[in-house]
């Protein structure tokens, strides 16, 4: 997920224009409940005001509201920094549009970089986790932005078997829904951290392992498990999105297993697929595609 180049200007203005949209909702959301509560107040109840000067006390309870940190933290970082994240400004806003209607949800992303701060200012109040496959990687980030939830997971699998594990995931053993973690489907992640395989995940991310070079991980098993999160909910759906589909093997395998009927919308390199349950399905004989 860090980017590999600066982007133009215009995603750097989306990112902090996003993000004080999210300030002025949260501002509104405040102020509404303070009217409420101001009206549900006794008539004799009273404000009274601290200043330097006057020594007059103020209870800020009913009429203050401060910006969350993590948005405050989001809104300096990006407005200062000349670096800003990997997808374009279009491949964000599908993701942002889809958190602007979902959001605060259960947000798990692969990959950790320049545009987690944002993922997570966006999803204001819900939980969004990160899963990143270095392990210094992870210290440096934590260091800038303590308050990002990210784990160390490891992956063994290389791009250059993509071809491999694409004909082993059409056999039985990984059509079968399930949790991961007891699969013994070849491109199943069982390793990952518990909270993983038992939350309800709202939006996925796929943007992580490496996988620009034939020994690098490479996306398979994080797609293939992804679209078995999805499927082992107990209700609902779960929006996926897989970045870098211009290459072969996330175009591929975002294809075979998340399912060509399933993706709403590509832009870019960017793909957005709507994952539904299939737990809460009466017929066992469902294909893991739909034809």
């Amino acid at each position: 997920m860090r980017p590999k180049a600066h982007q133009p200007l215009n995603l750097k203005l989306l990112i902090l224009a996003v993000l004080v949209a999210c300030f002025l909702l949260f501002v509104l959301r405040s102020n509404l409940s303070t009217f409420k509560m101001n009206q549900e107040a006794s008539p004799q109840a009273s404000l009274t005001l601290r200043s330097e000067k006057g020594g007059e006390s103020t209870d800020c309870s009913l009429s203050c509201s401060k910006i969350p940190a993590s948005l405050s933290q989001a809104l300096i970082h990006y407005s200062t920094s000349t670096i800003t994240p990997q997808q374009t400004l279009k491949e964000i806003s599908v993701s942002a549009r889809v958190l602007e209607k979902k959001s605060p949800c259960n947000f798990l992303v692969f990959g950790l970089g320049h545009d987690s701060l944002m993922w997570s200012a966006l999803n204001h109040g819900g939980r969004t986790i990160f899963l990143e496959e270095d392990e210094a990687w992870i210290e440096q980030i934590r260091r800038r932005f303590p308050m990002l939830e990210s784990y160390h997971v490891t992956y063994d699998s290389k791009v250059n078997e993509a071809e491999n594990l694409m004909e082993v995931g059409r056999g039985p053993e990984c059509t079968a829904v399930g949790d991961p973690r007891y699969s013994i489907c070849q491109l199943a992640l069982k390793g990952l951290p518990t909270l993983v395989y038992e939350t309800k995940w709202d939006l996925i991310m796929v943007d992580a392992p490496t996988g620009y070079y034939e020994e690098a991980p490479g996306r398979m098993t994080a797609i293939y498990t992804a679209g078995m999160l999805a499927r082992n909910r107990d209700s609902g759906e779960t929006d996926v999105f897989v970045h870098d589909v211009n290459r072969v093997v996330e175009d591929k395998f975002s294809k075979a297993f998340l399912c060509h009927k399933y993706m709403k919308k590509q832009e870019g390199r960017l793909r957005h697929f709507t994952i539904p349950t299939y737990r809460d399905d009466a017929d066992s004989n469902r294909p893991f595609c739909p034809p």
